[in-house]
C-alpha cells in the first residue's frame, strides 16, 4: 500500500511543479557569469622594464613576449628603415653566429622571433632559461653585419617590384596612404626610392633610438616560478640602457570634407577592389568601444553580416563583404568596408555599402542581430580564457591602454546591457557616408564611365583620380585611336608573323607542356596536350596528386575532378575544341569573324582588343604583336566569373615563340604558372586521349 501511496504523492509533486511552470513564457536571461582572472605577478626592473608573470603549471612549456609600447614612428624619406632592422634581428648576437644561434634554437625545440619593437620566444620549461638569455641577448646586442643588410634590403627591394602589378598591394597601399596621409605612419609608403636611401648605419642609429626600454613590457607565461622569472630577468636585462624614444610631430589624420570617390587605374585588374573608408577615433578605454564592436559586427563583421548578406548571397557581386574598425591610443584609425568585386557591378557595388552604412546609423539593428553579435563576443570571449596567453594580454590591456582594473571581469555584464541604441549612437559617431572616402582601384577602362554617374541618397559623388603612390592625377583618357588600316585580320596576321610565321605554326601537329604554380605553399602542376586533329588534354594536381582532368578526342570527351568522372556534353565539347587548337588565331584568320573593339592598356603596354566570342576577348601588343591576355566571362552556380590568362616571357621552342608565365586569375584567387618544359612534334601519343 505504502508503494502506491508514494507513487500517488510523487505524481502529485511532479504535477504541481509543472503547474508551476509557464512553458508558454521564455525564461527570464540569468544574470553574466562572474569572471575571476587570475592576476599577474609584477616587477620593474630599474631600467624602465616593466615584468608580469603568470604561472601555469598544467604543460611544461613557457611563452615570452616582449612588447614596447611606443608611438608610431615616422619613417620619413627612408621609409623601410623599420622592415630591415626587423628583418636583421634575431640573426644571432654579438656573441654568437646566426648559425650557431639558429643551431642551438632548433636542437632545444624551441621559437624565436625578434622585430624592430617586439620579440617572443617559446619552448619547454626545462630549456627557458637558456631561451630567455638567446632572446636577451639577441635582443639587446644585435649582430648587424654589411652582408646581411645587403641581403634583406635586396629582398625588400624584389618584394617592392613583384608589387608593381599587383592590385591589392597597391590598393591597401593607396588606401592607407589617403585615410592617414603621406606622412603620417600609417600612411606613408615604402618604396624603391626610400630603400635605396637606408644605409646599415641608418639601421643602427634607428636601433639604439627605438629599441628601448621606457615603454617595455616583458610578459612571461607558463610552467615557471616568479622568484626565478625575476632573478633570470634581471641578470639578462639589467644591461638594456635605460633610454626613452624619440617623439615625433606629425598632424592626425582627418575625413574628405564631403564623399567622394578616390580612383586608381589598374589597367591589369580583373576586379575592383572597394573601400569606403572614414577616420574615427576610437580607444579601448572609450565608453562605446563594446558597442562600435558590435555595430562592426553587425554590419560586416562575418559571412552572417549585412555587407555579405547583400553583396554576396543577395546579390552575387563578390565572394565576401566586410568592414573593420580600429583602435588606437596614440592616433585616429581607420573604419572600413570592403569587397573585391566585378568590374560591371562596382558602381553598384559602392552604392550597395554606402547604403548599409546609412542604415545601420539611422536604423536600429534588429533584436536577432543584436543578439548574435553579443553571442558572437561573448563566446569569443569565453573561449579565450582558456589560454594562459589570454590572462597575460589582458593584465597588458588593462597596463598600456589605462583599462579600469575591472574591464575583463565585467566585459560580459557590460555587453550583455548594450542595447540597439547604444550600437546605433555608436555607428554614428564612427561610421560616416557623408565624409567618406571611397577608394576604388580597378581598370578605369572598364567602371569609370559608371562611377562617374554614380549618386548618393540624391547627390552626385564626385570621383576624383591618383596614381598608384596616391599622388592626385588627370583622369585617364582611354580614346586611343586605332591607326588607320589596322583590322582583326591585320593584327592577327601580325601575331602570327610574331611567334614564328604560319608556315612554322601550320607544321604544329602537337605539342606538350608543364607547368608549376604554388598554392598556399603546395605545388600546383599543369599538363597540357594538344594535336591538330581535335585532341585536347589538360591535368591539374596538387602535391602530385590529379585533381582536375579534361579530356577531349574529336567529338567525344570526358572530365575528372577528385576522382568522379563526367562525360562532356555537346556544348562542353565545343567550348574545348576552341582551346584545343595548338594556335587558335589561325582559325580564327580563317574564320574572319573576329571583330577589333579598340586599343586598351594591359599594364603597361597597350594592346588591341578582339572580341573572340560573346563571352571572350584575346589582347595583343601594339608593339610586338604577341598575345598579353585573355580574358572570358562564364556563368557559374548561376553567378557570372570573369577569368582573366595573362601571358608573358615568351622563349623560343623549335622556332616558335611560346610564353613561359601564365598568370591565371579566377575571382579572388591568382596562380603564376611557370613554364618548365615546351615540346613540339614529340611528346605526345594517341594513349593521352584515351
Amino acid at each position: 500500500m505504502k508503494k502506491y501511496i508514494l507513487s500517488g504523492l510523487l505524481c502529485l509533486m511532479v504535477t504541481v511543479t509543472f503547474a508551476q511552470i509557464d512553458r508558454s513564457k521564455k525564461p527570464e536571461p540569468g544574470p553574466a557569469p562572474e569572471i575571476n582572472l587570475q592576476e599577474p605577478t609584477r616587477f620593474e626592473l630599474n631600467n624602465g622594464l616593466k615584468v608580469m608573470v603568470v604561472e601555469n603549471h598544467k604543460l611544461p612549456r613557457v611563452s615570452m613576449q616582449l612588447t614596447l609600447d611606443n608611438p608610431p614612428i615616422l619613417q620619413g624619406e627612408k621609409a623601410g628603415v623599420s622592415d630591415l632592422t626587423s628583418s636583421l634581428m634575431g640573426k644571432g648576437s654579438k656573441s654568437i653566429s646566426k648559425d650557431d644561434f639558429y643551431e642551438e634554437v632548433d636542437f632545444l625545440g624551441a621559437t624565436i622571433n625578434i622585430g624592430d619593437q617586439s620579440a617572443f620566444a617559446s619552448c619547454l620549461s626545462k630549456y627557458f632559461p637558456r631561451i630567455l638569455e638567446l632572446m636577451a641577448d639577441a635582443s639587446l646586442n644585435p649582430n648587424f653585419t654589411q652582408e646581411e643588410f645587403d641581403k634583406e634590403k635586396e629582398k625588400l627591394l624584389t618584394g617592392l617590384k613583384s608589387q608593381e602589378k599587383d592590385v591589392s598591394a597597391i590598393a591597401t597601399r593607396v588606401q592607407l596612404a589617403l585615410a592617414y596621409g603621406k606622412n603620417h605612419p600609417f600612411g606613408e609608403i615604402t618604396s624603391e626610392e626610400t630603400v635605396n636611401r637606408v644605409t646599415l648605419a641608418d639601421i643602427e642609429q634607428y636601433y639604439r633610438a627605438n629599441f628601448v626600454p621606457a615603454n617595455a613590457y616583458l610578459v612571461v607565461i607558463g610552467d615557471v616560478e616568479f622568484d626565478k622569472v625575476k632573478e633570470l630577468v634581471t641578470e639578462y636585462f639589467t644591461p638594456w640602457s635605460k633610454a626613452t624614444p624619440p617623439s615625433f610631430s606629425y598632424s592626425n589624420p582627418s575625413d574628405a570634407q564631403y564623399t567622394q570617390v578616390n580612383f586608381v587605374d589598374m589597367p591589369n585588374a580583373v576586379q575592383s577592389e572597394i573601400a569606403v573608408q572614414n577616420v574615427t577615433n576610437l580607444k579601448m578605454k572609450d565608453d562605446d568601444y563594446l558597442s562600435a564592436l558590435l555595430a562592426n559586427r553587425i554590419l560586416g563583421g562575418g559571412s552572417q553580416a549585412r555587407l555579405f548578406m547583400n553583396l554576396r548571397e543577395d546579390k552575387g557581386y563578390t565572394y565576401g563583404s566586410y568592414s573593420a574598425i580600429r583602435d588606437n591610443k596614440f592616433s585616429p584609425m581607420r573604419f572600413s568596408a570592403s569587397a573585391q568585386v566585378r568590374n560591371m557591378v562596382t558602381d553598384s557595388s559602392v552604392v550597395e555599402i554606402l547604403s548599409e552604412i546609412d542604415k545601420i546609423m539611422k536604423e536600429p539593428v534588429t533584436e536577432k542581430e543584436l543578439k548574435n553579435a553579443k553571442a558572437k563576443y561573448s563566446g569569443s570571449f569565453v573561449m579565450a580564457l582558456e589560454k594562459p596567453q589570454t590572462i597575460a594580454n589582458y593584465a597588458l590591456n588593462i597596463e598600456t591602454e589605462g583599462l579600469p582594473k575591472d574591464f575583463y571581469k565585467t566585459y560580459l555584464e557590460r555587453i550583455d546591457a548594450i542595447t540597439a541604441e547604444d550600437v546605433q549612437k555608436a555607428a554614428q559617431k564612427h561610421f560616416s557616408t557623408s565624409n567618406s572616402r571611397v577608394v576604388v582601384t580597378g581598370k578605369g577602362s572598364d567602371v569609370i564611365e559608371n562611377l562617374e554617374k554614380l549618386e548618393f541618397n540624391g547627390k552626385k559623388v564626385p570621383s576624383l583620380y591618383y596614381d598608384v603612390f596616391a599622388s592626385k592625377t588627370e583622369k585617364p583618357n582611354y580614346d586611343v585611336a586605332v591607326p588607320e588600316g589596322i583590322t582583326a585580320n591585320s593584327i592577327l596576321e601580325k601575331y602570327i608573323e610574331a611567334v614564328g610565321g604560319k608556315e612554322k605554326l601550320e607544321g604544329v601537329e602537337s605539342y606538350a607542356m608543364i607547368a608549376e604554380a604554388e598554392m598556399q605553399g603546395m605545388k600546383l602542376e599543369l599538363e597540357m596536350k594538344k594535336t591538330a586533329k581535335d585532341q585536347f588534354m589538360q591535368d591539374i594536381k596538387v602535391m602530385g596528386n590529379s585533381m582536375q582532368k579534361q579530356v577531349l578526342d574529336g567529338d567525344k570527351g570526358y572530365m575528372v575532378a577528385q576522382g568522379q568522372r563526367k562525360d562532356l556534353s555537346e556544348e562542353e565539347i565545343e567550348k574545348i575544341k576552341e582551346e584545343s587548337a595548338a594556335f587558335p588565331e589561325l582559325n580564327f584568320l580563317a574564320a574572319g569573324n573576329i571583330s577589333l573593339e579598340g586599343i586598351e592598356a594591359v599594364g603597361d603596354k597597350k594592346a588591341y582588343k578582339l572580341k573572340i566570342t560573346d563571352g571572350k576577348s584575346a589582347f595583343y601588343d601594339v608593339e610586338t604583336g604577341l598575345k598579353l591576355q585573355e580574358v572570358s566571362v562564364q556563368e557559374v552556380q548561376g553567378q557570372q566569373m570573369t577569368q582573366t590568362l595573362q601571358l608573358s616571357d615568351y622563349k623560343e621552342v623549335s622556332g616558335i615563340k611560346f610564353p613561359f608565365k601564365l598568370t591565371q586569375t579566377a575571382g579572388p584567387q591568382t596562380f603564376d604558372f611557370i613554364v618548365k618544359e615546351i615540346k613540339v612534334n614529340d611528346g605526345v601519343s594517341p594513349a593521352d586521349f584515351e
